[in-house]
Protein backbone atom coordinates (compact mmCIF):
# COMPACT_ATOMS: atom_id res chain seq x y z
CA UNK A 1 0.00 0.00 0.00
CA UNK A 2 1.13 3.25 -1.00
CA UNK A 3 0.10 6.54 0.49
CA UNK A 4 0.40 10.55 0.14
CA UNK A 5 -1.36 13.69 1.41
CA UNK A 6 -1.82 16.43 0.25
CA UNK A 7 -3.96 19.73 1.46
CA UNK A 8 -5.61 16.92 3.44
CA UNK A 9 -6.83 15.09 0.60
CA UNK A 10 -5.11 11.34 1.47
CA UNK A 11 -4.33 9.31 -1.59
CA UNK A 12 -3.74 5.55 -1.07
CA UNK A 13 -3.19 2.86 -3.63
CA UNK A 14 -2.92 -0.86 -3.70
CA UNK A 15 -1.74 -2.38 -6.63
CA UNK A 16 -1.77 -5.65 -7.81
CA UNK A 17 -0.25 -8.00 -10.99
CA UNK A 18 -2.94 -9.76 -12.77
CA UNK A 19 -1.26 -13.22 -14.20
CA UNK A 20 -4.39 -13.88 -15.74
CA UNK A 21 -4.78 -11.39 -18.04
CA UNK A 22 -0.85 -11.34 -18.61
CA UNK A 23 1.10 -13.23 -21.25
CA UNK A 24 4.56 -13.48 -20.57
CA UNK A 25 5.89 -15.22 -23.62
CA UNK A 26 4.34 -11.97 -25.81
CA UNK A 27 5.51 -9.34 -23.25
CA UNK A 28 2.16 -8.60 -21.96
CA UNK A 29 2.00 -7.57 -18.25
CA UNK A 30 -1.36 -6.16 -16.53
CA UNK A 31 -1.60 -4.77 -13.22
CA UNK A 32 -4.77 -3.36 -11.59
CA UNK A 33 -4.83 -1.06 -8.75
CA UNK A 34 -7.05 0.10 -6.59
CA UNK A 35 -7.19 3.60 -5.18
CA UNK A 36 -9.03 5.59 -1.80
CA UNK A 37 -9.09 9.21 -1.74
CA UNK A 38 -9.87 10.59 1.39
CA UNK A 39 -11.15 13.80 2.42
CA UNK A 40 -9.42 14.36 5.49
CA UNK A 41 -10.33 18.71 5.43
CA UNK A 42 -13.06 20.48 6.38
CA UNK A 43 -13.92 22.00 3.04
CA UNK A 44 -15.53 20.11 -0.10
CA UNK A 45 -13.85 19.16 -3.18
CA UNK A 46 -14.57 18.00 -6.92
CA UNK A 47 -11.88 15.26 -8.24
CA UNK A 48 -11.88 17.01 -11.92
CA UNK A 49 -8.76 15.30 -13.65
CA UNK A 50 -6.38 13.13 -13.45
CA UNK A 51 -2.60 12.87 -14.65
CA UNK A 52 -0.21 9.90 -14.86
CA UNK A 53 3.05 9.20 -15.22
CA UNK A 54 3.60 5.57 -16.10
CA UNK A 55 7.13 3.96 -16.60
CA UNK A 56 8.11 0.41 -17.76
CA UNK A 57 11.41 -1.32 -16.76
CA UNK A 58 13.45 0.08 -19.73
CA UNK A 59 12.37 3.63 -18.93
CA UNK A 60 10.11 4.12 -21.52
CA UNK A 61 7.10 6.68 -20.45
CA UNK A 62 3.64 6.94 -21.31
CA UNK A 63 1.54 10.14 -20.26
CA UNK A 64 -2.00 9.40 -19.50
CA UNK A 65 -4.15 12.56 -18.59
CA UNK A 66 -8.34 13.01 -19.43
CA UNK A 67 -11.24 14.26 -17.12
CA UNK A 68 -11.91 12.68 -14.08
CA UNK A 69 -11.57 8.86 -12.93
CA UNK A 70 -13.53 5.62 -14.42
CA UNK A 71 -15.75 8.48 -16.04
CA UNK A 72 -16.86 10.01 -12.31
CA UNK A 73 -15.62 13.70 -11.14
CA UNK A 74 -16.40 12.25 -7.30
CA UNK A 75 -17.32 14.93 -5.06
CA UNK A 76 -15.90 14.99 -1.66
CA UNK A 77 -17.39 16.62 1.43
CA UNK A 78 -15.17 16.45 4.73
CA UNK A 79 -14.81 12.93 6.08
CA UNK A 80 -16.04 11.37 2.59
CA UNK A 81 -14.21 8.87 0.52
CA UNK A 82 -14.49 7.46 -2.87
CA UNK A 83 -12.87 4.53 -4.26
CA UNK A 84 -12.34 2.85 -7.55
CA UNK A 85 -10.40 0.20 -9.46
CA UNK A 86 -8.30 0.62 -12.83
CA UNK A 87 -5.55 -1.15 -14.61
CA UNK A 88 -2.50 -0.42 -17.07
CA UNK A 89 -0.61 -3.17 -19.02
CA UNK A 90 3.30 -3.01 -19.62
CA UNK A 91 5.41 -4.99 -22.31
CA UNK A 92 8.01 -5.07 -19.47
CA UNK A 93 7.71 -7.42 -16.02
CA UNK A 94 7.86 -4.14 -13.70
CA UNK A 95 7.78 -0.92 -14.07
CA UNK A 96 6.74 2.02 -11.97
CA UNK A 97 3.58 4.94 -11.53
CA UNK A 98 2.89 8.16 -10.53
CA UNK A 99 0.39 10.66 -10.59
CA UNK A 100 -1.63 13.92 -9.86
CA UNK A 101 -5.59 14.50 -9.50
CA UNK A 102 -6.88 18.43 -10.19
CA UNK A 103 -8.83 19.49 -7.43
CA UNK A 104 -11.40 22.18 -7.46
CA UNK A 105 -12.46 23.86 -3.77
CA UNK A 106 -15.71 25.04 -2.90
CA UNK A 107 -14.77 28.29 -3.99
CA UNK A 108 -13.62 27.68 -7.40
CA UNK A 109 -10.03 27.63 -7.14
CA UNK A 110 -7.67 24.43 -8.34
CA UNK A 111 -5.37 22.75 -6.59
CA UNK A 112 -3.08 19.69 -7.16
CA UNK A 113 -2.96 16.27 -5.25
CA UNK A 114 -0.38 14.15 -5.39
CA UNK A 115 -0.81 10.50 -6.07
CA UNK A 116 2.00 8.46 -4.60
CA UNK A 117 4.79 6.55 -6.58
CA UNK A 118 3.91 3.48 -6.84
CA UNK A 119 5.66 -0.12 -7.86
CA UNK A 120 4.43 -2.32 -10.52
CA UNK A 121 5.81 -5.67 -9.81
CA UNK A 122 5.25 -9.43 -11.66
CA UNK A 123 6.80 -12.58 -10.62
CA UNK A 124 8.72 -12.58 -13.98
CA UNK A 125 11.29 -9.68 -13.30
CA UNK A 126 14.32 -11.46 -12.07
CA UNK A 127 15.54 -10.30 -8.52
CA UNK A 128 18.76 -8.69 -8.07
CA UNK A 129 20.61 -8.49 -5.28
CA UNK A 130 23.42 -5.86 -4.85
Amino acid sequence: MYEAVTKDIKVTVTPFYLEEQSSPLENHYVWAYQVHIENCGSETVQLRNRSWRITDAVGKLMEVDGPGVVGEQPVLKPGENFEYTSGTPLTTPSGIMVGSYEMEAADGSFFDVAIPAFSLDSPHQPVRLN
